[in-house]
């Protein structure tokens, strides 16, 4: 019975095909109302991503917390804390819920991830300690706190690695950057192992974003009107994502990665993010069924979720049409679109856009608390 649900449910299919699915959403009734427990066990789900948008939409939009919050108002009337011991219960329970999935599988599936601060995605230092703090206070293997692989952030992600902490790479947009932190994540296990510390029991994920992508390539190609530039779009974040994936491979296979390998360290796979489109036009599946492939990770919002679970059409297309996404960075430029300026645009307007909502929810604690 099981193996034909397993046949039917394109979500278990994608898991068979070495793919991960995550969630990308969490509110505190989805953890005690069972939900998230049934997404386990029918769909096989390996995870949840979390950022700051996310929780202010549960936490403030939602009823889920007041009780919680009229019970925690009556401790403190710092909004940090608050916040913290909102948003830190939910990680700590749903990785409790994933924990069975996490022994089972070695350590390969059932993670809960949190993200530092936004506030603090332009300070090495900052994010450091920050990261250290998360780590310690949820006490779990089977977490990952999450670091935008920002230029400062790239010596965050080494040192943390350096550290054993798990790190989840947010707001990845450019295959140049992806390497630099598949780098920096290897040269944070280089520095443990050199000092004769285990390389194993160490996880990461590179969150490489998509439809974000689109959304700033598409509306260039619009402008510019001709037949080649109409033909590119909606290409661009597949084509990307499919470049990044090589760089995975390669890295895999060289002699610096075998070396760390023999000694138990697990590859920092890739995880896509952003797997909503933005334009209407797209399939609600456009960012998943091209992208399922061995050792990757796909988070999805619930819709996209429910649409994959519905009319997903799983198979391993990652390394297909390889010539088309390698020729496509110069078609765009010869068209008078850098890469390298997106990707520069996107990461800036990333940051923002998670600054914003936790700004927002911080000042809606700060007005719960004050009752």
């Amino acid at each position: 019975m099981k193996q034909d649900v397993a046949s039917t449910n394109p979500l278990l299919k994608a898991k068979e095909l070495g793919q991960s699915i995550w969630l990308d959403y969490i509110r505190r009734g989805m953890i005690e109302d069972g939900a998230l427990a049934r997404l386990i066990e029918e769909d096989g789900l390996g995870g949840i991503t979390s950022n700051p948008v996310i929780f202010e939409k549960a936490i403030s939009h939602s009823e889920d917390y007041q009780s919680a919050i009229d019970e925690l108002r009556s401790q403190s009337a710092d909004v940090a804390a608050l916040y913290d011991a909102l948003v830190l219960k939910d990680i700590a329970d749903a990785a409790d819920l994933f924990r069975p999935a996490f022994d089972k599988s070695n350590g390969w599936e059932g993670y809960v991830s949190h993200e530092v601060s936004p506030l603090l995605a332009l300070e090495t230092e900052g994010t450091v300690e920050e990261a250290r703090r998360l780590w310690a206070r949820l006490d779990r293997p089977n977490v990952f706190i999450k670091v935008p692989g920002t230029q400062p952030g790239l010596k965050a992600i080494e040192m943390l690695t350096a550290e054993g902490i798990n790190v989840n790479v947010t707001l990845l947009f450019s295959v140049e950057r992806y390497e630099a932190v598949a780098d920096a994540y290897m040269s944070g296990l280089e520095q443990r192992f050199d000092k004769g510390k285990p390389v194993s029991g160490i996880a990461s994920v590179a969150s490489f974003f998509l439809s974000r992508i689109d959304a700033m390539v598409d509306p260039q190609l619009d402008e510019i009107g001709s037949d080649e530039a109409k033909a590119l779009k909606g290409k661009t974040a597949e084509s990307l994502a499919k470049l990044a994936y090589q760089s995975y491979r390669r890295m895999i296979e060289s002699d610096r990665w075998q070396r760390l390998a023999k000694e138990g360290a697990a590859p920092q796979r890739l995880l896509w993010a952003s797997t909503q489109p933005k334009d209407p036009a797209y399939p609600d599946t456009k960012y998943v069924d091209p992208l399922i492939g061995p050792d990757t990770v796909s988070t999805l919002p619930v819709e996209t979720l429910d649409a994959y679970r519905d009319h997903g059409d799983p198979a391993t297309r990652l390394e297909d049409d390889l010539d088309a996404a390698r020729a496509l960075p110069d078609k765009l430029k010869q068209l008078g679109i850098d890469i390298d300026e997106v990707s520069a645009k996107l990461e800036e307007e990333g940051i923002d856009k998670f600054v914003k909502p936790f700004d927002a929810l911080m000042q809606a604690l700060e007005a719960k608390l004050k009752g």
